[in-house]
């Protein structure tokens, strides 16, 4: 018993001097934590996993906290806003038509209200897309996800495609302007063709999907994104991200930000320290 007792004390310290040099400061975990006193048990959990526990610590702050259906009704919005105060997400993303409602029910709180526009198709006028985005800012919206006009782009008119989002950030100034290209629907090419028209726009982020197309963000296509951005432009994936294990794969292809209707389950079922 003793030299058991012994060899976990060693052990013990090469975890405490392994953990000190691999673990985030701002972490801010006891390192004597990671050992059991009562039965001098070393807890086998990996740097990897404590790593792990301070990027769920501000995955809050990725979430775009979303409810895009059309049947979404009052309560639900409200329910949203509550859920957003008492996680700290980013942000709300709602329909226009409830973008004063969400900024009301959040009131003086640091939480964003997110607004889509021209959702989801992408394909009404340019003119109805200027007036809806700065109808929302009106009304209390930090920031505009707008849909690309994919019809335009899969005809090669990217004149007009960088027309619509050309016009839609004039329109909003220093708001930040998400376009929503809807990967589902184009090809690799295309994807890095959008991705450069939005540059030419001034856009801020290239968002993946919807979420009512065929399908949501995938990393291929993230990684696309991201090399074909570099650093110019901001990235959001939305789209089919439901838990932390996959929020944390996209953040780590380089995403800044995530839309989903899942972050509630995402900060609650996470993979937690025991």
């Amino acid at each position: 018993h003793n030299n058991f007792q012994h060899l976990t004390v060693l052990l013990t310290d090469k975890l405490l001097l392994l953990s000190s040099y691999l673990i985030p400061k701002s972490l801010n975990i006891p390192l004597l934590s990671l050992v059991n006193p009562s039965n001098y048990r070393v807890n086998y959990r990996s740097v990897y996993d404590l790593n792990l526990q301070y990027n769920y610590m501000e995955l809050n702050k990725f979430i775009d906290h979303t409810l895009l259906r059309a049947d979404t009704t009052e309560s639900e919005i409200l329910n949203l806003c509550e859920e957003a105060l008492k996680y700290k997400f980013y942000s709300v993303c709602v329909n226009s038509n409830y973008v004063t409602f969400a900024r009301q029910a959040l009131g003086e709180s640091q939480v964003k209200v997110c607004s889509v526009i021209g959702f989801p198709l992408g394909a009404m006028s340019t003119e109805a897309k200027v007036f809806e985005a700065k109808k929302a800012i009106d009304d209390g919206a930090s920031e505009i996800d707008m849909v690309i006009n994919i019809g335009r782009l899969k005809s090669n008119n990217h004149v007009e495609v960088l027309k619509d989002i050309s016009a839609v950030k004039r329109g909003i100034g220093h708001i930040p302007l998400k376009v929503i290209l809807e990967i589902s629907e184009l090809s690799k090419n295309e994807i890095v063709k959008a991705c450069e028209i939005c540059i030419d726009a001034k856009a801020d982020f290239i968002k993946t999907s919807s979420g009512f197309s065929k399908s949501g963000a995938t990393l291929t296509a993230v990684k696309i994104m991201r090399k074909s951005v570099k650093n110019t432009i901001k990235i959001k994936a939305s789209g089919g991200i439901r838990n932390s294990e996959i929020a944390l794969k996209y953040i780590e292809a380089g995403v800044d930000r995530i839309g989903t209707s899942s972050g509630v389950e995402i900060m609650t079922k996470q993979a937690v320290l025991s």
